[in-house]
């Protein structure tokens, strides 16, 4: 029974971390990584093909978005996630591939005009891609128990972060010389904020022999609830009275989160102006319409009372939806001050990043940013202080006001975290912290050691642990990447899926032993027809 760590280890994005229990192959979380990539990740130890189940904590890409790759490379297997989670996921893949494809085109076109000194830039997967994986996305309820096999059992239980988020427990037994050996991990997923609107305060797990966490806020304080509404308020009426725009920047979830909390500005009276609110991503719109058909399991008490009075608790006089391109081009003609709500949340891509180009540069205006910004994102380099920033290959001067809206992430902070692991009646035998950068990672796992005392360690990728014995067996990669190493591993896609291709054929051909002769010689001349074509 082993765990090894490949994704988001002394990083924030690209979580994904590999659980073998006897012949089978789990994957918890397979996200793409965001942002700077501070240490090389390991790759998958064994053919995409041989994963027999993925289990999703929940929809956001950095915890996701790299399924259907596995896919591309010969994953046939089940993902195991909430039903909010599956409809989400429906969305955010296909337009994760969108982008890449639409970026493929574009900087494709700009290979042609280069005579040859860009190179061809690949997408890492397609549409055709997202449509067949989410086949295999299985939809399960919150804290039923499900026996995904003989010798696995999962309990998917509501973490607050984000609709249809969830920490997992997993029951693990496997034979060994020694006896059968049981062991319970739970895998945290993103631990949501308490307090926040729409969604639950995060439910606790009481027992496991192991425990992998994340650590965002590890070394930060919300410094308690805030008033968002007034926070709002103030960003709005200051932005307003300069006759400019507010340009919040937000992911799923915090969308839902901001329109929630507009509607009682607006219901309130608490501007004594109109204005309109533009929802420009076709992602968010879809997202809203996913909300609300989630309302029993997922809705939190006060969102549930709105509900059965009869009021929808994401919409008001004034929101209107930008779906096409030239909808969405418009917007920057309305010369009235409005709010522009866009993605993505980073300013990594999507619509927003046209927003950006056209506001930034006006004193006027506001950009708003809610959330975490991992390092090295468009997102994070402003919210800095950047005074100039280049979009779509034009400099851009950062004239106008960047604010952020204090406390209102959808990750726990330092106290939340440590209210989150405390509440296991008996100390777990080891807690791993991941999902933080590198410094937090470090400065939470002291003190959970030194002030709570755990045996907790913040595993480096590929770092690899014997969960029967409690030994280490790999301790990893502690090495960080220099920008002279640092390679896209988009330009490298296409060979790594043909290797991939070819390992899925030699499990392919293993699964075909004892079959009828005619069948054999048949598929034997057909490999045999394709190496003649393609060997040189």
């Amino acid at each position: 029974m082993k765990l090894t760590f490949l994704g988001a280890d002394h990083e924030v994005t690209g979580s994904c971390h590999y659980l073998c229990v006897g012949d089978k192959n789990i994957l918890i979380d397979c996200g793409m990584e965001q942002g700077n990539d501070v240490y090389e990740n390991q790759e998958l130890p064994i053919p995409a093909s041989d994963v027999d189940y993925v289990l999703l904590t929940h929809a956001h890409i950095d915890h996701s978005g790299l399924i259907p790759l596995l896919y591309v490379h010969g994953f046939r297997g089940k993902v195991y996630c909430t039903e909010a989670t599956v409809q989400l996921c429906d969305i955010m893949l296909r337009d994760s591939a969108h982008i890449q494809m639409f970026e493929a085109e574009w900087r494709n076109r700009k290979a042609k005009r280069s005579n040859g000194t860009l190179k061809e830039f690949v997408p890492l997967y397609d549409a055709k891609a997202v449509y067949e994986v989410m086949k295999q996305l299985v939809g399960v309820r919150y804290d039923e128990i499900i026996d995904i096999d003989d010798n696995v059992s999962v309990r998917f239980k509501d973490v607050g972060h984000l609709l249809g988020s969830a920490s997992i427990e997993v029951w693990a037994k496997e034979d060994t010389p020694q006896g059968e050996v049981s062991k319970k991990i739970v895998f945290s997923g993103d631990i949501g904020n308490v307090n926040k609107p729409i969604t639950k305060d995060p439910a606790m797990v009481d027992d496991a022999d192991y425990v992998v966490m994340e650590s965002t806020y590890g070394n930060r304080s919300h410094n308690g609830t805030p008033d968002y509404v007034k926070e709002l308020v103030n960003v709005f009426k200051r932005t307003f009275d300069r006759c400019g725009n507010v340009i919040p920047s937000f992911a799923v979830g915090r969308t839902q989160e901001l329109l929630y909390h507009i509607r009682k500005i607006k219901a309130d009276n608490l501007i004594d102006r109109d204005f309109d609110v533009y929802v420009d991503s076709p992602l968010a719109i879809e997202a809203t319409e996913i909300f609300s058909k989630n309302v029993e399991q997922c809705f939190d008490d006060d969102a549930i009372k709105l509900v059965n009075e009869g009021i929808n608790p994401l919409s008001f006089p004034g929101l209107k939806y930008a779906i096409s391109s030239e909808e969405s081009k418009m917007i920057n003609f309305d010369p009235n001050p409005k709010v522009i709500i866009s993605a993505s949340g980073m300013c990594e891509a999507g619509r927003i990043r046209h927003h950006l180009k056209h506001n930034l540069w006006r004193p006027e205006c506001t950009v708003l940013f809610v959330g975490y910004q991992a390092n090295g994102t468009t997102g994070r380099i402003i919210v800095d202080g950047i005074d100039e920033i280049k979009l779509f290959g034009e400099p851009i001067q950062v004239k106008a006001e960047i604010a952020q809206l204090p406390g209102s992430s959808g990750h726990a902070d330092k106290d939340g975290l440590i209210r989150w692991v405390s509440a296991f009646k008996n100390k777990p035998d080891k807690v791993f912290v991941v999902h933080g950068e590198d410094s937090v990672c470090e400065e939470f796992t002291e003190c959970l050691k030194k002030e709570h005392g755990f045996n907790a360690y913040a595993p480096y990728t590929g770092g690899s642990f014997d969960l029967a014995t409690g030994m280490m067996i790999t301790e990893g990669n502690k090495e960080k990447k220099s920008r002279r190493t640092t390679v896209n591993k988009r330009n490298r896609s296409i060979y790594d899926r043909l290797v991939a291709a070819g390992k899925r054929l030699m499990t392919v051909i293993m699964h075909n032993e004892g079959g009828a002769n005619k069948d054999l010689a048949k598929f034997t001349d057909q490999i045999n027809s394709l190496c003649d074509k393609w060997d040189r």
